[in-house]
């Protein structure tokens, strides 16, 4: 209901109540009817069946078949191994989703405890969750309003509502009936929503809306939607079915083609489950996901904490970056940006010059209190104003000493003005006035106003909000009758331009996201005038076709139009919380991936439906942050910059993980598939897959988490949101590599048992396990050759080498590891031969990076 279209009267009778509040047995009665004044929650999961649906995903469901096959075929160890490995994967990823159900608890904690209520004409304080729908709530300053209000009384009545609305300035409310039906929330000044602060005056108001019904209900409501899956997520599920697919057309091709032969049917059925065996990657998934901790550990140091793991790698996707303007882009903070006072300007009767007086009335028109920090507390643009005129080299601090107030006219919303009086040193009296520059020139001599009117608007077009400041000299103090004749016939002192301040390094930080294809996109309360000008000094807005709109616009366009126009608009200037989520899904239709930075209460939705949430660490509020999947500590813009790189960086390791696990377990598939079409047994068994596949594929695959950012990784555009995990040539490497090494390991069985050599299935289990080892360090760099890289940048990985080599090595030499893996010591020679063998790949992988490097070049 539009409660801010009625008049008060129709606001009392709508809600059947009148000035001396609800009976106590009515209130009871309303509360029986619409429920306590608190946040409900949508239907949990279960622990349990969180803990259960994290085996839905189709890498685990190969894995479990994978467990099952083992058992079947009698190699209990293999099955026993897999399946410690599903559950630790499991248990990771829902120790990610448990935290995340916490933001609506986040929310509720945000309602105040009491709230001050009239009940049969008696003020009483009651719990909040108690309040009713036709109560009389009485605010003041420092209260959080505990349920939707149409005011009743407005005295001086200031109130914070950045976490609701957007909007920077606090908000001058009155009791005044409003005439449009689609005014933003931003502008209901005869409205107090709940969960807003009253940082200034008091009022009355009467709750038209409590708990869910409220506006921070609505809230509530959205929040309530589900998550996007990300990048990765879709990219391993897409991988999962082409490889379960992939898996099952060989093992029925090998199965097939050897009965025609007129093989055994037992033995090509254990020869199809060993194919099986090893193409399915055991340790992909603790892999990615070990990857994942370790970007996140990275993030943090880089002032960036990483809330779900998923998100390090969706941030190396994002094509847009919807942030909110208040603290995010600025500084939170007002700031004085210039002043102006008439040219030539001499006070008369005073000692003062024009500019001095100009900031004695910035220094002693207000009421602002001193910190025991010695910092300034209140109104945010009193605080600017008398900061600027203390760091003038005019100002003097004594001349408050020597000019003491004795009297003042409180701000009030009606004058919009603010006035005191001072005692001179000679007996007469100093009255200063400040307030918006069309009250305080009403009340001015209109000769005294010459430019004001164009500076003024000047200001407004550079975004700034104008204060203007006057004086005149009385001879005595006017009694309470006559003290609104202090607020006429003064001379214009000056203006002061105040805006929001811009954070120094978010210029360059959105000219970094242009140059990685990323599009910044500002979203805020702030009237658009300010949010343009803001947005062209920064470089969101550059070209013709980018625009800017108002929530107001946005209202009216049609769901199908705002998909069409999304792309070109690039501001959205007061905006409601439900704008702000229909932005991000409008975005995400245009195939989009898209980043929202927000810190308040409004922004929870957009944050949780994005495909990543950016809450703001030291301003945001605790439901932002849990809504959220990544929380910058220093609310810092250019933290969002470094962490798309690093997510860039963890992906392309991801693809290195995938392109070292995959090569190798195509290799493992060649030489299984193509043995016995050459006449050849099978050359290894499932206990020497397992190994090859958590051990020699695990350890240098974990090291590869550790490899440098690539040089251009900040130069390309973003990854289109449907590019398979396999683009670039991923796919034809793991083809071609894992062909090459079931060739050299098929030789290498063909040769040894040509000499009938009775260790030929420990050479090609050796084979193997080196080629993995050499292939490894050609693929640290997807362009440069190895001794062109930082040869030594990545320690972990040359150490996980070197330990793998050790440990193939003991399994070969040590008697009881023999046993186990059925192998048997190699001579020197026979060692040296693998060893060559497997550096062949090496050479080959180099040889592949160099020649795309040239036809690269002679492109260009």
């Amino acid at each position: 209901m539009n409660w801010h279209l009625m008049s008060i009267g129709d606001a009392l009778r709508q809600l059947e109540s009148d000035a001396t509040g609800l009976a106590p047995a009515e209130a009871a009665r309303r509360l029986e009817q619409y429920g306590p004044n608190r946040l409900s929650e949508g239907k949990k999961r279960s622990p349990v069946l969180m803990f259960l649906l994290q085996f839905k995903d189709v890498m685990i469901l190969i894995l479990i078949a994978a467990a099952i096959v083992s058992g079947v075929i009698g190699e209990m160890k293999d099955a026993a191994v897999i399946l410690f490995i599903v559950i630790i994967n499991a248990i990771v990823g829902f120790v990610q989703e448990y935290r995340a159900e916490k933001a609506m608890e986040a929310l509720k904690k945000m309602s105040t405890p009491f709230a001050r209520v009239k009940r049969d004409n008696r003020f009483v304080q009651i719990p909040s969750p108690e309040l009713v729908p036709g109560d009389i709530v009485f605010l003041e300053a420092g209260d959080v309003v505990p349920a939707d209000l149409r005011l009743l009384e407005s005295h001086a009545l200031k109130i914070e509502e950045a976490s609701l609305t957007g909007e920077s300035l606090a908000v001058d409310k009155s009791t005044d009936l409003l005439q449009e039906e689609k005014t933003p929330l931003a502008e209901r000044v005869n409205m107090a929503y709940k969960n807003t602060l009253v940082n200034y005056g008091r009022g009355q108001g009467i709750v038209t809306a409590t708990g869910m019904q409220t506006e921070i209900g609505a809230i509530a409501q959205m929040l309530q939607e589900g998550e996007q899956a990300t990048p990765l997520q879709k990219r391993l599920a897409d991988f999962g079915r082409k490889l379960s697919i992939g898996v099952i057309i060989i093992c029925l091709v090998i199965y097939v083609f050897g009965l025609i032969r007129g093989e055994d049917p037992v033995r090509m059925l254990l020869t199809a489950i060993s194919v099986a065996v090893a193409a399915i990657p055991e340790a992909l998934p603790a892999v990615i996901t070990i990857a994942l901790a370790l970007g996140a550990r990275n993030m943090v140091r880089k002032n960036a904490l990483v809330r779900k793991l998923t998100a390090v790698e969706t941030l190396g996707s994002v094509t847009y970056i919807c942030t909110d303007k208040t603290g995010t882009l600025t500084q939170n903070k007002m700031k004085v940006k210039q002043a102006w006072e008439p040219k030539g300007f001499v006070p008369a009767g005073l000692e003062l010059t024009g500019r001095e007086l100009f900031l004695f009335g910035m220094a002693a028109n207000q009421d602002t209190k001193k910190a025991p920090d010695g910092t300034l507390q209140g109104d945010s643009t009193e605080v600017a104003v008398v900061e600027y005129a203390r760091n003038q080299k005019e100002y003097d601090p004594s001349w408050l000493d020597r000019m003491e107030r004795v009297f003042e006219l409180p701000f009030d919303s009606g004058r919009k003005m603010m006035t005191t009086v001072h005692r001179r040193p000679e007996g007469k009296f100093l009255v200063l006035t400040k307030g918006a520059l069309e009250s305080v020139a009403a009340s001015c001599r209109p000769d005294t106003l010459a430019n004001s009117r164009e500076k003024a608007d000047e200001f407004a077009r550079e975004g700034e909000r104008v204060l203007a400041y006057s004086y005149k000299l009385i001879e005595a103090l006017p009694g309470k009758e006559e003290a609104a004749g202090l607020e006429t016939g003064q001379v214009l002192l000056g203006l002061v331009g105040i805006s929001d301040a811009l954070r120094t390094e978010v210029k360059q930080a959105v000219e970094e996201c242009k140059t990685a294809g990323i599009v910044p996109v500002m979203i805020t309360g702030d009237h658009p005038i300010t949010a343009g000008v803001i947005a062209r000094e920064l470089g969101l807005i550059s070209g013709k076709d980018d625009r800017i709109v108002t929530g107001t616009e946005l209202e009216a366009l049609p769901e199908e139009e705002l998909s069409r126009q999304v792309l070109h608009i690039k501001v959205y200037a007061r905006v409601s919380p439900e704008q702000k989520l229909n932005i991000v899904k409008a975005l995400q239709q245009q195939h989009q991936y898209v980043a929202m930075t927000g810190d308040g209460v409004n922004d929870a939705p957009a944050l949780k439906r994005a495909n990543i949430g950016v809450a703001m660490g030291i301003t945001g509020t605790d439901v932002s942050k849990e809504a959220a999947h990544m929380i910058l500590l220093d609310d810092n813009f250019t933290t969002i910059v470094n962490a798309v790189r690093e997510g860039r960086r963890i992906f392309d390791n991801i693809r290195k993980f995938i392109r070292y696990i995959m090569t190798g377990n195509s290799g493992e598939i060649w030489t299984i598939f193509l043995a016995p079409l050459f006449g050849l047994p099978i050359p290894l068994l499932p206990i020497h897959i397992l190994w090859i596949n958590l051990v020699t594929d695990g350890l240098p695959a974990l090291a590869l988490a550790n490899e440098q950012v690539e040089r251009d990784v900040m130069k390309r555009p973003p990854r289109h949101p449907n590019e398979s995990i396999f683009a670039g040539g991923l796919g034809w490497h793991i083809l071609w590599v894992g062909l090459l090494i079931g060739i050299l390991t098929l030789s290498t069985q063909a040769w040894a048992m040509e000499a009938e050599n009775p260790r030929w299935q420990t050479m090609v289990f050796t084979v193997l396990c080196f080629c993995q080892l050499t292939h490894v360090l050609a693929i640290r760099s997807d362009n440069r050759l190895l001794f062109r890289n930082a040869f030594f940048a990545n320690k972990p990985l040359l150490g996980a080498v070197a330990l793998t080599f050790v440990l193939q090595l003991l399994l070969m030499y040590t008697p009881a590891l023999q046993d186990v893996f059925s192998i048997e010591a190699l001579s020197l020679n026979e060692l040296l031969a693998c060893i060559g063998i497997s550096l062949i790949i090496f050479f080959a992988v180099e040889l592949e990076k160099f020649i795309r490097f040239k036809l690269y070049k002679g492109r260009r």
